[in-house]
């Protein structure tokens, strides 16, 4: 673990990307820590009755055994009747970044519809009207301007997840 923690002057000289990435490095690394605790056997599964036990020994809520199925059932995705990690993840709520560059990648795409690599006034225009909501070219320039932190009158990819984080 001690190879992956940098000292305090590092950590200051890192770039964000460095510090992103610890971040994403100590997160999953709770993950796996909180799946390792319900996953009292070690089998890499955590079945509705290890849930149930756990439930109550660290949370001190109780669930039955029918309840402790229904919540293994609605986040098994395999069908096997346990939760692998992927699983425990999705059920947990923790999202994580390459799911939500995913998203904001296909996002991107539906407005970028002129195979530039890029939204432009026009294509957010034609999208704007496909969703219902139309705009002047001259409306969307100045959308796509407040956005646009190179000057350059497009939306890139990046410029773009600036703005979905923004919203």
């Amino acid at each position: 673990m001690a190879s992956f923690l940098h000292s305090k002057a590092e950590k200051e000289a890192a770039t964000p990307l460095d510090s992103l990435a610890l971040e994403k490095i100590r997160d999953h690394r709770e993950v796996e820590q909180v799946f390792g605790q319900f996953d009292v056997d070690g089998d890499g599964k955590i079945s509705p009755a290890e849930l149930r036990l756990t439930m109550m020994r660290t949370v001190g809520e109780e669930l039955n055994l029918e309840e402790a199925e229904a919540v293994v059932r609605s986040a098994d995705k395999d069908g096997d009747g346990l939760l692998d990690l992927e699983e425990f993840v999705g059920l947990v709520g923790v999202e994580g970044e390459e799911e939500k560059e995913r998203e904001l990648r296909e996002a991107f795409g539906m407005y970028e519809m002129e195979g530039e690599g890029c939204i432009t006034p026009r294509s957010l225009k034609r999208m704007l009207s496909r969703l219902g909501a139309s705009r002047e070219l001259e409306e969307c320039r100045a959308m796509i301007c407040r956005f646009d932190l190179n000057g350059d009158g497009v939306l890139s990819f990046d410029e773009f997840k600036v703005m979905m984080m923004s919203s």
